[in-house]
């Protein structure tokens, strides 16, 4: 359970990060100029994935607790 606990940890940082560097840079991959749209977009994006690893973190915590009992 520590475990899953240090691997949810590290989610949540790298999302953080992600989520800081998507805001602060100027120009993409592609050398477009990121407007507040674009970044908006990009953080959308972001979170779409963040919310998929959400909840295969939850569905692996059902397993887990299920396991223990």
């Amino acid at each position: 359970m520590k475990v899953w606990w240090g691997i949810n940890i590290a989610w949540l940082v790298l999302f953080i990060v992600g989520a800081i560097y998507l805001l602060n840079r100027r120009i993409d991959g592609a050398g477009t100029i990121q407007t507040p749209t674009v970044r908006m977009v990009s953080l959308a994006v972001l979170g779409g994935f963040f919310i998929f690893i959400c909840l295969c973190q939850l569905i692996v915590l059902l397993f887990i607790k299920r396991k223990s009992k």
